[in-house]
């Protein structure tokens, strides 16, 4: 008697168990679509914010290749997308990573025109510390417009440093290391597009499959 009531005890547990991943697994397939949507909707507005109003008619996530980044973008690999108004490519958008936040790697989203300028640089994920490097969220302070409209050429090769360190960005008060990794970061992906321009802005027909290797 004391056997059955045991063996009837765990078949209740187990149907509950059952029942359960049964039921998060639905719920889940359900779901995924609308978080997947909601995911996309979140990056093309991200994308958006950081290029010109109106200069862009094709949806830059359906246009996007893979580069190596070598040693200017931070990972071995990372997306491009690539921004056309009509025939015309207008702008890139490359996610470099930067190695060496205070607190770990920082992904940028990082717009350059096709002038060589930048369209503007957005942070997609960081772990930096509250209250002093998370200023670099466009949330928390408006520190990263400022690298709008900026080039190789504006400010200097040599003044794309913070000011501790002689150049023309402003750092945060008790927190130097994220905003200067940041800049080099995005002073590297402008490096990167200058070399390998030609190919980032061709249209997608004239485009190579293998991705871009970093020349030494």
């Amino acid at each position: 008697m004391k056997t059955r009531s045991i063996l009837l005890a765990g078949f209740v547990l187990g149907s509950f168990a059952i029942s359960g991943v049964a039921l998060v697994a639905i719920t889940h397939e359900a779901v995924e679509p609308r978080i997947a949507d909601n995911q996309y909707q979140a990056m093309q507005r991200k994308l958006a914010s950081i290029l010109p109003a109106g200069q862009a008619d094709n949806d830059p996530l359906q246009d996007r290749i893979q580069v190596s980044g070598g040693g200017l973008l931070g990972t071995d690999t990372a997306q491009v997308y690539r921004v056309h108004r009509g025939e015309t490519s207008v702008a890139v958008i490359l996610e470099p990573v930067v190695p060496d936040g205070y607190a770990g790697p920082i992904r940028l989203l990082v717009s350059v025109l096709r002038d060589g300028s930048l369209g503007g640089v957005r942070v997609l994920s960081h772990h930096e510390t509250p209250g002093l490097g998370d200023k670099i969220e466009e949330s928390k302070s408006d520190w990263v417009y400022g690298f709008e409209g900026r080039s190789l050429t504006d400010p200097p090769r040599d003044q794309w440093s913070v000011k501790r360190d002689g150049g023309y960005f402003d750092q945060f008060t008790g927190a130097t290391i994220t905003p200067r990794s940041i800049v080099r970061a995005v002073k590297n992906t402008l490096l990167y597009v200058e070399r390998h321009g030609d190919r980032l802005f061709a249209p997608a027909a004239d485009t190579p499959d293998q991705p871009a290797r970093e020349s030494s």
